[in-house]
């Protein structure tokens, strides 16, 4: 009380004097009402040392500690030991309190030969306000007339104008065959180096050494999804499954490779040159990659602002918006880890 009233007197507000002795405004409150009228004050708080009479003593944790660490037990964590204790018809406590004592001696971690397994961060966000900056890719399978046998589709694609800029239809997947691909794109699309980032899933053709090599040689920086998360590559999954539910998938499976290639070739074509993509205005991914979906969508806004201007009764607000959308992102930061970057970047 003493240091709370020496501080308010300095300037300092009572609920942030209560807030760095860790004691609530209400409590502060309710001892000086008792030295008003007692003329003495006590700290009536609860010890937050909380001893349980049913608790392990020293010996009882002792014998835990050297059971878990013999080498009978040594390999196995606290599910599996006391289980096997009780079989021989001893209880030496709870598989609760067995992970509390461990936990105490600073051995709760993971046991056994098995990795431990590791919470994997989220890839870093990436943002492309223009053609040739920002591609993704994937492999997908095509089936076959042959039970279990697939042809192998490559696509990449452009993320600023959602352009399918490379593909091809293997009979195998291959790292070399990628790398081509890719050095293929750079050659036609004129990237320079140190221009454009690669985005791709953890496969084994992605991370390999041939692939990097090649992208180090072409000045495309990779990047990665996290394993088993489909998400971190939503561009790619996303037009994978256009491909696949489009009315001109073939209800059969494809008899050679040169058929596939033939049917991919006619999908390609239609998807940058005919399919109106929803994401980006509904302008063709051809449109947008050559830069004339500015123009179109200020066309659109201008006859949509003329069919107001004549009915104007049928319009309660504005008009549809035809806004071109200038940035697109790939696994941007929510708005919980921005906050909690800046609070870092302040913090140091």
């Amino acid at each position: 009380m003493g240091l709370v009233t020496e501080a308010m007197i300095g300037g300092a507000r009572q609920h942030r004097c209560c807030q760095v002795i860790g004691l609530s405004a209400r409590t502060l409150q309710r001892w000086r009402a008792m030295a008003a009228h007692q003329g003495v004050c006590e700290d009536g708080r609860a010890s937050r040392e909380q001893r349980p009479v049913n608790r392990l003593s020293d010996v009882e944790r002792e014998c835990i500690l050297n059971t878990v660490n013999s080498a009978q037990f040594a390999h196995l964590p606290p599910s599996q030991i006391v289980p096997r204790l009780a079989d021989i018809g001893v209880y030496m406590g709870s598989e609760s309190s067995f992970y509390r004592v461990l936990h105490a001696h600073k051995q709760s971690h993971h046991r056994g030969l098995q990795k431990a397994p590791s919470s994997m961060r989220r890839p870093r966000a990436l943002q492309t306000d223009q053609p040739g900056q920002l591609f993704s890719w994937d492999i997908t399978y095509l089936p076959t007339v042959v039970r279990g046998l697939f042809f192998y589709l490559y696509l990449f694609i452009d993320l600023y104008s959602r352009k399918i800029v490379g593909w091809q239809v293997y009979e195998n997947e291959s790292a070399e065959k990628a790398a081509a691909l890719m050095q293929d794109i750079c050659i036609r699309e004129g990237i320079p180096k140190g221009q454009a980032t690669l985005h791709a899933d953890n496969g084994s053709s992605m991370r390999a050494a041939t692939m990097l090599m090649t992208l180090q040689s072409l000045g495309v920086v990779p990047s990665f999804s996290r394993p088993a998360v489909s998400n971190d590559n939503p561009y790619s999954e996303s037009l994978f499954k256009t491909l696949k539910y489009h009315p001109i998938y073939p209800n059969k499976p494809f008899e050679d490779l040169l058929q596939a290639r033939v049917w991919v070739g006619q999908f390609v074509q239609w998807y940058n040159e005919q399919h109106r993509h929803s994401a980006i205005q509904f302008v063709t991914p051809n449109e947008r990659h050559e830069l004339r979906d500015v123009e179109l969508l200020n066309k659109r806004h201008a006859v949509y602002q003329l069919a107001r201007s004549k009915n104007p009764e049928r319009w309660s607000g504005n008009t549809r918006n035809w806004d071109h959308q200038k940035t697109v992102y790939l696994n941007p930061e929510r708005q919980d880890q921005k906050q909690e970057k800046q609070t870092t970047q302040k913090a140091a």
